[in-house]
């Protein structure tokens, strides 16, 4: 399985790096290795530099972040409005796919009389498959509904 994209390598790594060391050199260094935007946020709040230029970059990572899920929401909203039949129903496919493959394969997995076992990596890999397929649905779904709530 492929490592993790390193968080420096991320579009939100990449610019608040680049903004941190502009900001203040010492703490574009101390970021380098930083993991996550939290891991980033509480090394911002440790450093030794003004509040305002805190707030400022902390600022930055979340606009980010908004800016992203804002795009995915716009990329699943742009799908639904399709005309094509796959791409307004991928979304609830695989998330009965997910299901169906996960219940099966734990009922095959706790049956003493049938020789078959989830490995532990592969279960552990399901598992945060199914939460995040579950999470992308339901809270895409949610999201959508609030959308045209509030436009109405």
């Amino acid at each position: 399985m492929p490592d993790k994209k390193k968080f420096k390598d991320t579009t939100i790594g990449k610019m608040l790096l680049g903004a941190a060391g502009l900001v203040n050199p010492t703490l574009g260094s101390v970021l380098q290795g930083v993991t996550s935007p939290k891991e980033a946020i509480k090394e911002i709040g440790r450093s030794k530099i003004s509040n305002e230029d805190k707030i400022r970059l902390q600022q930055l990572i979340y606009e980010q972040q908004n800016k992203e899920i804002e795009a995915i929401t716009n990329r699943w909203q742009a799908d639904a409005n399709s005309d094509s039949w796959l791409s307004k129903n991928v979304r609830p496919i695989v998330l009965v796919w997910c299901i169906v493959i996960f219940s099966f394969a734990g009922i095959l997995d706790s049956v003493d009389n049938i020789p078959f076992h989830i490995n532990e990596v592969w279960n552990d890999t399901f598992e945060k498959v199914m939460m995040a397929v579950v999470l992308a649905y339901f809270g895409g779904r949610t999201t959508e509904k609030a959308t045209s709530i509030f436009k109405k």
